[in-house]
């Protein structure tokens, strides 16, 4: 699928493909890859690297273009039980045309930075500033998710609970690579911005996309380290109540034990004290209860 756009009076909108300058490529098909490779002079592997969730993020210089791979994240859905992960997205710049390449239909053309777009420079800054940004609505849907899981941890010592905050730390180590890998992109397209020929505007809203990006970093590392943090004590509280637990359960088979001693001893089939009394059962209880209140009172002289 191909979505076309053109700049018109500073915007962007929907035009057919013979006239539009932004294509975006939808997972393109082998038939539309060989085209882009052909018409374009796109490298293949670089094409392809564009659809591999597993690329770094990087910045070539073509003799006709300059090529990119920037990481995204990838659009969540329930079947992925909490794990965020991060794709790749490919973008071409041209001198009169920006072709883009992503694995997954994503609205990439949106947000109030769209509103005023002057050159395809610009428009290929801000998609990667949309980017940032949908790496920072990401961060916080996983902030809100960890509290509502930490929530239910405390009221419930079930082993899935931990395993759904590993896998939002699994997903926040993912995207501080990805982040971090757009770090590099973004300092070298701005050690390049001269050779690209960017106005002072487009340098300024760069500057803004490093300082973006760098919070958005910061942001996915403190998340991860609280979120790591908060794993290790949730466990050890578990590992403490479950201690507690199996101390509780001795106490209770040891008071048990001692009153059933008591009574086993005076029914064993030899001759025994109290044997002809007729108050024997009496006095045989009275002596495991008294035993059972001894053994109370020298656990809480011991503070057990």
């Amino acid at each position: 699928m191909v979505k076309t756009f053109q700049l018109v009076n500073t915007k962007t909108v929907v035009t057919d493909f013979d006239s539009a300058n932004i294509l975006i490529y939808v997972s393109p098909t082998e038939e539309e890859k060989k085209s882009l490779v052909s018409k374009y002079n796109i490298d293949e592997h670089t094409l392809n690297s564009s659809l591999d969730p597993d690329e770094l993020a990087r910045l070539e210089f073509e003799p006709d273009h300059m090529a990119m791979i920037v990481k995204i994240p990838k659009t969540y859905s329930g079947a992925d039980r909490l794990l965020f992960r991060v794709s790749s997205m490919g973008m071409f710049l041209f001198k009169d045309k920006i072709i883009v390449v992503v694995s997954e239909d994503i609205d990439l053309i949106r947000g109030k930075h769209f509103n005023k777009v002057n050159t395809l420079n610009d428009v290929m800054l801000k998609i990667i500033f949309s980017s940032i940004i949908h790496f920072i609505d990401h961060l916080k849907t996983i902030n809100l998710l960890s509290d509502e899981i930490e929530t239910k941890i405390s009221t419930s010592m079930e082993n899935h609970y931990l395993m759904e905050q590993f896998t939002l730390g699994k997903s926040l180590v993912y995207y501080q690579n990805a982040i971090n890998s757009n770090s590099a992109l973004i300092d070298k397209l701005k050690l390049n911005s001269s050779k690209q020929g960017f106005t002072q505007d487009e340098i300024e809203l760069l500057d803004d996309i490093l300082i973006e990006n760098a919070q958005c970093y910061k942001q996915a590392e403190i998340y991860s380290n609280i979120l790591a943090s908060l794993m290790d004590a949730k466990a050890s509280l578990i590992s403490n109540n479950l201690n507690m637990l199996m101390k509780t359960l001795n106490i209770i088979t040891i008071m048990i034990m001692v009153p059933t001693f008591v009574v086993s001893a005076f029914s064993m089939n030899v001759g025994m004290p109290f044997e002809k009394e007729p108050y024997a059962f009496a006095l045989i209880m009275g002596l495991a209860l008294v035993s059972v209140m001894v053994f109370f009172l020298f656990w809480r002289w011991k503070k057990w």
